[in-house]
């Protein structure tokens, strides 16, 4: 690097304005990725093209629930195997009617968050201790790795010998489905951070925390914001595991439930519901996102 092209005049923060131009070109590239925000018209085009998107993805999922309602009442498939979408209508009322429905998803919604947040959390650290030491790559990370390929319901009986039959071992074993895409996310994106960004910043005299917060987090942002909904995704198929360990509440009891009974219309409402819920949390942390490189890109302009 010529390091005779860098200024040493001091900016109003310390940083030298050549490291800075550095920064600044590294956040315009940024801007060009595709997860950065667009930028947003007024008027009824914007507003068109604003519902035009999720009208579009309700398309698919619409047509196939009048697809099985038609086959259901027309006898082409018999609703002891797949009940009509009404019928599923009318359970989820039978089971809301009672307070029934709000308790299992009270239930289900808790274990799923008090897990997600202790795995994510979790990855966050070692993540990006990992990313930013090679040593503790070296120590951690293989034994990480081989953790990451265990099936889920290989951790159940474990679980239920160490830590019993109560909260602990269901939020655990989310906890667990939630950590590894967080981490995986953390260290990819420290590990796409261009070095050159590093060098200038250490020229600059940033030290290393200094360069985690200006450099080495709003460029793993994208990375660690699709983790995290990846992370979120797994939390909610781990619940259904993590509920089958001697729980009477939850979306996952009600699975298990209506199979034992032979109501195929409760475990297609309980799968229904999953499905909405596990859409409904990646469509805030989607908004979350966008909104975070938002204030990112709008702080390294700032910072110009």
């Amino acid at each position: 690097m010529n390091t005779r092209a860098i200024s040493v005049a001091p900016s109003p923060e310390g940083i030298p304005a050549g490291a800075r131009a550095a920064l600044a070109s590294n956040a315009a590239g940024r801007n060009a990725q595709p997860g950065a925000p667009r930028e947003r018209s007024s008027g009824p085009r914007h507003l068109a093209a604003r519902w035009a998107r999720p009208a579009a993805g309700l398309l698919l999922p619409v047509a196939l629930l009048a697809t099985a309602e038609i086959g259901v009442r027309a006898g082409l498939v018999q609703s002891r195997f797949l009940p009509a979408p009404s019928e599923l209508l009318q359970t989820l009322a039978e089971l809301a009617g009672g307070g029934e429905l709000a308790r299992h998803i009270g239930v289900s919604l808790a274990r799923v968050l008090a897990g997600f947040a202790i795995g994510s959390a979790l990855a966050v650290v070692l993540g990006a201790l990992v990313g930013l030491s090679r040593r503790a790559e070296a120590l951690l990370d293989p034994t990480l790795q081989a953790l990451r390929a265990i099936p889920s319901l290989a951790w159940v009986p474990l679980l239920l010998l160490w830590l019993g039959i109560d909260e602990l071992p269901k939020v655990t074993l989310i906890a667990i489905g939630a950590f590894f895409p967080v981490y995986l996310g953390v260290t990819s994106g420290i590990a796409d951070v261009d070095r050159k960004l590093v060098e200038v910043g250490t020229m600059a005299g940033l030290g290393r925390l200094a360069q985690v917060r200006r450099i080495f987090l709003p460029a793993a942002l994208p990375a660690l914001m699709t983790g995290l909904r990846g992370g979120l995704g797994l939390a909610w198929m781990f619940l259904v595991a993590a509920e089958l360990i001697a729980s009477t509440r939850g979306l996952g009891y009600l699975l298990s439930d209506g199979r034992e009974t032979s109501r195929v219309d409760v475990v297609l409402a309980a799968i229904l519901l999953l499905a909405l819920l596990g859409k409904a949390g990646d469509s805030v942390l989607l908004r979350i996102e966008r909104r975070a490189l938002a204030w990112r890109d709008t702080h390294d302009r700032r910072a110009d």
